[in-house]
């Protein structure tokens, strides 16, 4: 009788013990259990530690409640301004309701990953190019919002939507490129024309400075002379007033010139007729060479 006693405890045992590892379930503290009793729904939704279920009846089914990031695969598309490009972005969401979550779509990860996907092409149709490149913030609460509507039924919260990355074709970013070199080019030579102005602006007000002070010309004159003639490879050509050269040259012709003496005295001419009288008459007094050699033959 003892031993059939002891028998039947041993064997309690052994089937507790059986029933409470078939039972027994832990639920850790990220997670939520969800019970389904022949199919059902239970309402009460288990928390986190240990929990007991009906083995062969009930079945727990645990739900993820931390934050999940889910990437958003490129999505290739035209924008408003007929631009193609291609973006991505990446989804954080959470589980707020884990029965809905279960219950009413079949799996809530496939689910957000398509609404995102589907959600960022219609972004970019309805985005123009300097949107997406500058005003992400604006897409961002608008993509939030896109997948949010729907996923709210699923028992998810979209936590925050990232744009991630916007590629361009490389025939749009050289244009680009161009596009901002010559607006750099443009603003260089506007800041080029109004540096340009305030000196003209400055030089007139100097010039009317020294317009009142001659000799402020000429020390600015020297001082500019020194800051060129201090570079080694330059060659320095002074300019000299035309004043001053002539002024040089009247006082060399001053010194040139003799000193006051007694005037000498020029024979006075004579008259013409005169001076061919005595050319004449000294020629008849010279004696005839031919006549005299005639004189001596006869002789």
């Amino acid at each position: 009788m003892v031993e059939e006693l002891v028998a039947a405890g041993v064997t309690l045992v052994s089937a507790g013990a059986v029933y409470v590892m078939a039972a027994a379930r832990v639920v850790k503290q990220y997670e939520r259990g969800v019970v389904f009793r022949l199919g059902k729904l239970r309402p009460e939704v288990r928390g986190p530690g240990f929990t007991m279920i009906v083995p062969g009846v009930d079945k727990l089914r645990k739900v993820n409640m931390q934050i999940v990031t889910m990437p958003v695969p490129g999505q290739e598309g035209i924008t408003r301004d007929n631009v193609t490009v291609r973006v991505d972005a990446v989804v954080y969401f959470k589980v707020t309701s884990p029965a809905e979550a279960v219950v009413r779509v079949e799996d809530y990860r496939f689910a957000v990953a398509q609404m995102a996907q589907t959600s960022l092409r219609s972004i970019i149709g309805k985005s123009e190019l300097d949107d997406l490149l500058s005003n992400r913030e604006k897409l961002n609460q608008g993509l939030e919002l896109m997948i949010d509507s729907p996923a709210v039924e699923w028992g998810v919260t979209i936590d925050r939507v990232e744009i991630k990355d916007v590629s361009l074709p490389e025939t749009m970013k050289r244009s680009m490129a161009r596009q901002a070199e010559a607006d750099r080019e443009r603003r260089a030579r506007v800041i080029n024309a109004d540096a340009e102005l305030q000196a003209s602006k400055k030089l007139a007000e100097a010039a009317k400075e020294m317009s009142e002070q001659p000799a402020a010309l000429q020390l600015r004159l020297l001082q500019t002379v020194v800051a060129v003639a201090a570079e080694k490879n330059s060659t320095l050509v002074l300019p000299f007033p035309v004043e001053l050269l002539r002024f040089l040259e009247r006082a060399q012709q001053g010194v040139a010139a003799p000193t006051p003496q007694q005037p000498v005295q020029q024979p006075v001419e004579q008259p013409v007729e005169q001076s061919l009288q005595e050319q004449r008459a000294s020629l008849e007094s010279r004696p005839d060479p031919g006549s005299a050699g005639a004189n001596s033959g006869q002789d």
